[in-house]
């Protein structure tokens, strides 16, 4: 982050002052940086990317057991063209 500093000149408004403040506030691009990493997602963890896998390997073992035992139908999704 960058440091921005602004002196009110002699005869400037306050509203002239902010305006100058503000632009060079979007000009250096620090709340564009800042909003942006709002929303970030942490990496996950090596043993949660694990957990999360075992996870998806047991439920899919558990549906294709299900659907070959024909309590689940097999559905099948027409793409849009």
């Amino acid at each position: 982050m960058t440091k921005i500093e602004v002196k009110r000149g002699a005869n400037e408004t306050s509203t002239s002052l902010l305006r100058r403040f503000s632009k060079r506030v979007s000009g250096a691009g620090n709340l564009r940086k800042v909003r942006g990493s709002q929303y970030a997602e942490r990496t996950k963890s090596e043993l949660k990317k694990k957990l999360d896998a075992l996870k998806r390997l047991t439920k899919r073992a558990q549906t294709e057991r299900l659907r070959k035992l024909g309590k689940i139908k097999d559905v099948f999704y027409r793409k849009s063209a």
